[in-house]
């Protein structure tokens, strides 16, 4: 089958989500990464594509430029998808150039800044008819396809409970100055980064696993966030309480600053009947806990799984897959659905996540600043 011919913009020298892009791109299989604008410095980003194989033919000076060449190629060679790896600041008004252009997306969260902004390119999407993915990448683990799965079928009975955290640490060394990292900090100047760095880099991917994971919907949030020092501008570290229902609540807990910490991702759904916990530190361990039975695992590679778990994974049992091969999985859902091939809900996020994502980062941001009350998501 002829590839998806891809494009990308930013990913440049150094950037590792760029790099984590391409290497899921390459192991979907469905894609060929043939030009795109890689970093703002032009002379840059002609290095990095010489790097890479790339023809400088397709290393492009403007998102703009971009637009304008690969239109005027015939359709059969021209890029039919771009990945928008940029800081957050510039997702939106890149991916609203490329749709109007008519290019399918994969974008990096958080979509846009603002909640209009959001908005727009959901109505965007609807009226180009354009696939539209989201990379909210714990998704992509078989063992998160089958915790919703599992969680579908009523297997833990009514749910009364939700949590979820991610934990890291890395910011440590940045704002007291113990460090030498230069990448990231760009998350810190609401200019680039938005209303929030913590819930807005982090806590909303602890949203999305909920949401996704339970085919439910926040209804109400209270925030209690904390920039840590006297100067900086954003959140660093928060607590979020979640209401459902009158009966259903939980918590989402987010931290850039507990040293030591690297990527700790968890997420518990505790019903009447029984509860399932899955950390993206072990992503292949998907626990099933019961008061009357003794505790389940459940890993990747066996045929008790269901199908989109299964279809997850490339190696046999035992064999550790980690955030590439999830991020794969999101890119073999937006291939099928660009090639207009059968797809089952949950392959990959969609612009709706990306709306909701943004409702409840300015919620969190709103109920802190409002004295740490309720808010609507």
């Amino acid at each position: 089958m002829k590839k998806i011919i891809m494009g990308m913009i930013g990913g440049g020298i150094g950037a590792f989500i760029g790099d984590a892009h391409r290497r899921a791109s390459r192991i979907c299989n469905d894609f060929e990464l043939v030009g795109g604008v890689f970093d703002i410095d032009y002379e840059k980003s002609k290095v990095f594509a010489a790097k890479e194989g790339i023809s400088l033919d397709r290393c492009y000076k403007s998102v703009d430029a971009l637009i304008k060449a690969e239109l005027a190629l015939p359709k059969n060679e021209r890029m039919e998808v771009v990945a928008i790896v940029t800081p957050n600041d510039l997702h939106y008004p890149f991916a609203k150039k490329l749709l109007s252009g008519g290019f399918h997306l994969v974008c990096e969260k958080p979509m846009t800044l603002t909640v209009k902004e959001a908005l727009d390119l959901e109505k965007l999407v609807a009226k180009t008819k354009k696939t539209f993915a989201l990379t909210h990448t714990y998704t992509g683990y078989p063992m998160v396809r089958q915790m919703r799965d599992l969680i579908s079928k009523g297997v833990l009975g009514t749910i009364q409970r939700i949590d979820a955290q991610y934990y890291q640490g890395w910011i440590n060394s940045v704002i007291h100055g113990t460090g030498s990292r230069i990448t990231g900090i760009w998350r810190l100047d609401p200019k680039h980064a938005g209303v929030s760095s913590c819930m807005g880099d982090i806590g909303v991917h602890a949203f999305n696993l909920i949401e996704y994971t339970t085919g439910l919907e926040v209804k109400e949030v209270l925030s209690d966030l904390n920039p840590v020092k006297d100067g900086i501008k954003l959140d660093l570290d928060g607590t979020v309480m979640i209401r459902f229902s009158k009966t259903l609540k939980g918590v989402i807990r987010a931290s850039q600053i507990c040293a030591g910490l690297e990527n700790d991702i968890l997420i518990s759904v505790y019903g009447s009947k029984a509860s399932l916990r899955w950390g993206q530190e072990n992503p292949n361990y998907l626990y099933l806990f019961s008061d009357s039975e003794p505790t389940k695992i459940f890993k990747p590679a066996h045929g008790y799984n269901v199908k989109l778990a299964e279809e997850g994974h490339t190696m046999p049992a035992g064999h550790p897959e980690g955030i590439y091969e999830a991020l794969a999985n999101i890119y073999k859902g937006t291939a099928k659905s660009i090639r207009k091939e059968k797809f089952n809900p949950g392959e990959f996020p969609t612009v709706h996540d990306g709306v909701r994502g943004m409702k409840f980062i300015h919620a969190v941001i709103n109920s802190n600043a409002k004295g740490n009350v309720w808010m609507k998501v």
